[in-house]
Parts: structure tokens; sequence; C-alpha cells
């Protein structure tokens, strides 16, 4: 049993490790991923200079495929000693200032910078690339990869990305501009100097959505533990990618530790088995069918899957069907019914005065004695809302507002309209409060009823 119970604690943290930090395993885009290696090859190999956009929702795969890519170039060592990586971001980098002493220190060139004085952002990134120069005039190549592209778009005058895109067109040195954006429109956002620049290739990444089939086999697989033969030929993958630490190349390393780890072969048949009956049964094919329609892309499956592993307890060492369904059932529950649920009673009934007014009038927007005057015609003859006075009515319209349950119209603090008379309008539907009077926990049976009716 202590076998067992040491297999089992092993398999949580290997599933949880490989669901959370594994950002090269790349699967499906097979195309895209070609058409960058190319590109990053035909730099580092030819000396071509190159700019490319990768575009596509968040969590499609646009750094794990940029990732992939540079794994697989890693393997071969021209490419190690002729090429350097340095990775931007925009969240870190938000001014051009940061973003070339970040690009001084990833180029291993601060000595050389050291001291220097220099006119302008394009001298010294020119002075910057001038010193990978060797001994025979061939320079180095260097790949620039700007992780949200569109937030360097916001940069003064776009300066960082103006002189990027004008040495990749001139060939003044060998480099090659990836950027990746969520932003379909994010061409608009470039300067007509700096578009001019831009080669303009684009790469879109797009969830699959070709078969639900697939989608079970990856959660099959995800939630599979791999034979030792497999860890082994891993382990020996990752040995090889020792030339991610070398100095002539500046790269985040980003394998998970899954190699570490080496299990008992019966245990591994008994746990795959399992988890590969469960989830090809009919309550478990229903939940991820209505998760494949929720979400299709494959970084929600892993941090679901990641959730699920993350309950795993000695008691209960595998998944089951109810853990799944209850989980599922989260991610198709809404927020604002839940926040409605949590409102006092009052509160709840400005929520229904505000409902029966845009019911009434189209939804047209309302004001604080609009609804406190429909309020007031229900607390008349109401016996748990006639003592209620207008201030503490006024505090929970208030509360409604800072819960952004209702909103404030642009245009109404332009004026000095008092808050009583400040137009709103309701961020619910129907169907939601319907919902949250239903789930309310002992709400008044007259609200109830009020609720359900339009007459007042």
């Amino acid at each position: 049993m202590p076998d067992d119970a040491q297999e089992w604690r092993k398999a949580r943290r290997f599933l949880k490790e490989r669901l959370q930090r594994d950002y090269t395993t790349l699967r499906g885009y097979q195309e895209e991923r070609s058409n960058v290696r190319q590109l990053l090859q035909r730099t580092a190999e030819m000396g071509e200079s190159n700019s490319l956009l990768l575009i596509g929702p968040r969590g499609a795969g646009k750094t794990t495929l940029i990732n992939a890519v540079l794994t697989d170039l890693l393997l071969n060592k021209s490419f190690v000693d002729n090429t350097l990586i340095v990775h931007l971001d925009g969240n870190l980098h938000t001014d051009d200032r940061i973003a070339l002493k970040s690009i001084t220190v990833q180029m291993r060139l601060e000595n050389a910078a050291d001291g220097k004085v220099f006119g302008s952002f394009a001298e010294n990134l020119a002075f910057l690339l001038q010193c990978l120069k060797a001994g025979d005039k061939k320079s180095k190549s260097v790949v620039f990869f700007l992780e949200e592209f569109d937030l360097f778009c916001t940069h003064h005058n776009q300066t960082l990305l103006y002189n990027l895109f004008d040495v990749s067109q001139s060939a003044q040195a060998p480099i090659c501009v990836l950027g990746v954006t969520c932003r379909l429109d994010v061409i608009e956002l470039l300067e007509k100097r700096v578009k001019s620049r831009f080669s303009h290739r684009q790469v879109f990444l797009f969830p699959s959505a070709d078969h639900f089939e697939e989608y079970t086999k990856l959660c099959q697989e995800l939630l599979s533990i791999p034979s030792n033969r497999e860890l082994k030929a891993m382990a020996d993958r990752i040995d090889s990618l020792e030339l991610l630490k070398s100095d002539a190349l500046n790269f985040h390393r980003n394998h998970f530790d899954g190699v570490e780890y080496e299990f008992d072969n019966k245990f591994v048949d008994s746990w795959n088995k399992h988890h590969a009956k469960m989830i090809t049964s009919s309550q478990a094919q229903k939940s991820l069918q209505m998760l494949y329609d929720f979400d299709i892309s494959e970084a929600f499956l892993k941090n679901f899957l990641f959730r699920l592993v993350a309950q795993l307890k000695p008691d209960v060492p595998h998944i089951t069907v109810d853990q799944l369904t209850a989980l599922a059932a989260q991610c198709e529950g809404d927020d604002k019914i839940d926040l409605l649920c949590g409102l006092s009673v009052l509160e709840l009934c400005l929520i229904i005065a505000i409902k029966h007014h845009s019911e009434i009038y189209d939804r047209d927007p309302f004001n604080f004695e609009i609804v406190f005057a429909r309020f007031s015609k229900f607390a008349k003859v109401s016996t748990t809302m006639q003592s209620v006075e207008r201030s503490i009515v006024l505090k929970a319209f208030e509360h409604l507002r800072i819960g952004e349950l209702i909103m404030p119209l642009t245009n109404s603090g332009a004026g000095k309209v008092q808050k009583e008379f400040e137009m709103h309008k309701m961020a619910l539907t129907y169907g939601q409060i319907q919902q949250a009077v239903q789930r309310y926990q002992a709400l008044p049976t007259e609200v109830a009823q009020w609720a359900q009716s339009s007459l007042i």
C-alpha cells in the first residue's frame, strides 16, 4: 500500500507539471508551424531579414507554436551558434528606454554599450547590431520575439517598431521580428511610416473545431501517464537541449521536469484504463460536450483538467465522473446570477423594479426616482418592505451601481446632476434575474410573486 501511495503522489505531481508547465508541446497547426520554422531558418542560415505577426485569440497556442519551433531549431548547433533570441513583452517593456535596456542585456552587450552616448534610439540599436559582426564581417542573426505586440504600438512615435522594421527591410543586419497579438485589427494600429516597413506577413491561429472525438482523445491523452519508455525518450530529448543554457543563445527554458519520474508498469496500466473508461462513459461525454461547446481551446481544457487533478486525495486516488460533472457545471454557471443571489432582499427588489420598468418602456434609461416610485407602489402592499426609509433605498441603489449591475450612462456626469436623477441602464438580462429569483434562499413569497408579474 505505501508503494501505491507513492506512485499515486508521483502521478498527481507529474500530471500537474505537464498540464501547467508544458509550453513546447504543440498539437496541430502543421502549416503555420512550417511557415514560422522556414522563416527563422532563412534568417539564421541565409541571413534574410523578415517580419511576421502571429494573430489569434488568447489560449490558441501562439506562444507555444514559437516555443515548439525554437525547440526543434535548437537541435541544430549552427542555429545556436549563429542566432540570438531577444524576448520582449509589452506588459513589461512599457517604453522604448526599458525595451532597449533589455535588448542590450539579452544580447550580452552591456559592457560594449557602457559609457557610450547616442543621439537617438536608431543609433543605439545600430551600434548593438554592429557589435555582433564577427571577424569575417558576417553578422549574427537576431530574432526579436515581441509578446503582446499591440502594446508596443502605444509607445511614443512607435520608435522601437519603426527601427526594427526599418532594419529588417533595409537588410542592415539579419534580423527577424516575430510579433504575437490577440488584436485582429493590429495592422490599423501601426503608423503609416511603420506600416510601410512591415512585410505584412500574417499567420492566423484559431482553435481547431474539427471533431468532438479529437477533443475526447486529447482529454484522455492529457490525463494518461506515459510509459517508462516514452518518459526515457522525453528525457533524451530534453538532455539534448542543454544548448538552451548556452551563453550563445538567450532563451527561456520552458520544459517541465516530467523526466524525473519512473512509474510501476502495473500502476500505469491501472491508471490509464480507469480514466479511459471514465472519459468514455455517457455522463462524462455529456459534460465534455458542454465544455467543447463552451471553449474548444487546448488551454481551456488544460486548466479544467488541472483543477480536476488538484482535487485528488489519498482516499479518492482517481478522478471520478461525479467530480468531472460537478466541475463542468461550475463552468456553465453565471457569475452575475451568483452575485444577484448574494444581494439583500431590498436590493433584489430594486432589481425587480428596474426589470418591470425595462419591460414596460423597452429598456429605456432610468434614475433612482423612477425606480423608487415603482418600488414604493410595491412596498405599500407588502408586509416586509413597508417601513424601509428612502435613504436606505438610495444606499441600496448605489450598491447596485458599485457592483456594476446597473451602469451610469456615459454622458450623465457631464453636468451637475444630483445622484437621484442620474440616468442608468441595466447590465442584466431578464433571464438572469428570473434564475436569481428562483435560486434565492428564503426569498419572501410576495417578492417572488412580484417578480413574476408585470402589473406594477
